[in-house]
């Protein structure tokens, strides 16, 4: 009636997916002790039946009649759990019963049972919502962050995290996906326009005119260091017929008129060649947004110098001198960059803590962004459940199901012949006082 199965190889991971350890062997041991304890149970209310039918019969007494009823119901309700308890994961004496051997031949439709089970329970809008709304994550969350030391962990955290993502990525492939969505931004957008506004709103502020300034006191400066090499440039560009004295004396006039153009121009603000300079700018703002001839240049000009491999090299130089700055100040404990973080971190969390209405609002994303992803993939979450469960192999998954619950189903057993031996004293001791 009782098989006692060999003890099962111990496979890292079998076929039919999970794996059996020696925890599970160590179990089935237990489960195997178990069974004997209970079929020793069975065994002993068998030979007390028969030891109290046979007293019984010898003229012992009325007692053997109540011991044999009960042994008699011990034995019935043994049997029954036996029976019960082995028709989960098996045929009971290998005669294909029907409704037997449960778990191996149910095994898919336990697996839809239960994943249709989670997505019911577990999966929907209303238990994530009331679930999430319970936790108030965001009032525990500041106050998790507002702590110094949480804070300087999330910052060591998100450091070695951003550290390690820009050491996997390779310049090349950033310096591409930088240039190809500079390239197509700029082909896809005009820029005249948009110069040109801001040209405008430039002027209309006078913004430019401290540029000027700078480029009229660098011209001073330049023609007070360079003088004599202006006036010998002048001399030199002198027909060969002049005489030399006339040459020197038209470099030295040119070059004090340069010097007092630029220095009238740097001192008095409203120079004639300021005006000029302004009305060029408004004009050529004008130009910039409603001739279509300075518009198109201007594209052209765009796409030229875009195409040049030094505006490419600079792109290359600009993100590898980005990236060894961030992982520099990532990797400084003392760094701005870090400080900055952290100082953030503990403001943001100390807010969090404390306001209601940012509590509320970050609740309401979570719950939204939460129930977003369970609505959505209920049917991919509960299905890796079910088509986990199909892959199993059906012998190998009552047998693990077993290690774990079997001990604890043969104390239904154990139960099964104690209750039932109480139920049949109680039976026969009842018909005994009525049939008298």
């Amino acid at each position: 009636m009782e098989r006692t199965e060999p003890a099962a190889p111990v496979r890292a991971r079998p076929a039919g997916g999970f794996a059996y350890t020696e925890s599970d062997e160590e179990k089935r041991r237990g489960v195997r002790r178990m069974k004997l304890f209970a079929t020793g149970l069975l065994l002993l209310a068998a030979t007390v039946f028969c030891l109290a039918k046979w007293a019984q019969h010898s003229g012992a007494g009325s007692w053997a009649g109540y011991v044999a009823a009960a042994a008699e119901a011990g034995m019935v309700g043994a049997l029954a759990d036996w029976f019960a308890v082995t028709a989960l994961f098996r045929h009971p004496m290998g005669l294909p019963i029907p409704h037997t051997a449960i778990i191996p031949t149910k095994k898919d439709q336990l697996g839809q049972s239960l994943g249709d089970f989670v997505g019911e329970n577990f999966l929907s809008e209303s238990v994530v919502r009331s679930r999430l709304s319970a936790v108030r994550l965001a009032d525990r969350l500041g106050g998790w962050l507002s702590e110094p030391a949480n804070a300087d962990r999330v910052t060591t955290e998100v450091s070695t995290a951003l550290r390690g993502a820009l050491t996997v990525l390779r310049d090349s492939d950033v310096q591409a996906i930088v240039g190809e969505a500079i390239n197509r931004r700029a082909a896809t957008m005009e820029i005249g326009p948009g110069i040109g506004k801001l040209l405008e709103q430039v002027v209309a502020d006078g913004g430019h005119r401290r540029v000027v300034d700078l480029v009229c006191e660098r011209a001073e400066i330049w023609l007070v260091q360079n003088g004599d090499s202006v006036m010998e440039a002048v001399a030199g560009g002198a027909p060969g017929w002049t005489p030399r004295f006339v040459d020197r004396k038209v470099g030295e006039r040119v070059y004090r008129e340069l010097l007092r153009f630029v220095t009238e121009m740097r001192d008095w603000p409203e120079h004639p060649a300021r005006g000029a300079i302004d009305r060029f700018l408004r004009d050529f703002g004008n130009d910039l947004q409603s001739d279509t001839a300075t518009r198109a240049r201007v594209e052209r000009l765009k796409t030229e110098i875009l195409a040049r491999d030094e505006v490419q090299d600079f792109i290359a130089t600009a993100w590898g001198s980005l990236r060894r700055m961030i992982v520099g100040a990532a990797d400084d404990e003392q760094s701005e960059l870090r400080l900055r973080a952290r100082a953030a971190i503990l403001s943001f969390g100390k807010r969090m803590a404390s306001d209601p209405r940012l509590q509320a609002k970050i609740d309401g994303w979570v719950e939204d962004a939460a129930t977003h992803i369970v609505t959505t993939y209920q049917k991919e979450i509960t299905s890796l459940i079910t088509e986990t469960v199909a892959s199993w192999d059906a012998e190998h998954t009552s047998r693990k199901i077993e290690a774990h619950i079997g001990r604890d189903l043969q104390f239904i057993r154990i139960n099964g012949t104690v209750v039932g031996s109480l139920a049949g004293l109680l039976i026969y001791t009842l018909y005994t006082a009525v049939t008298g």
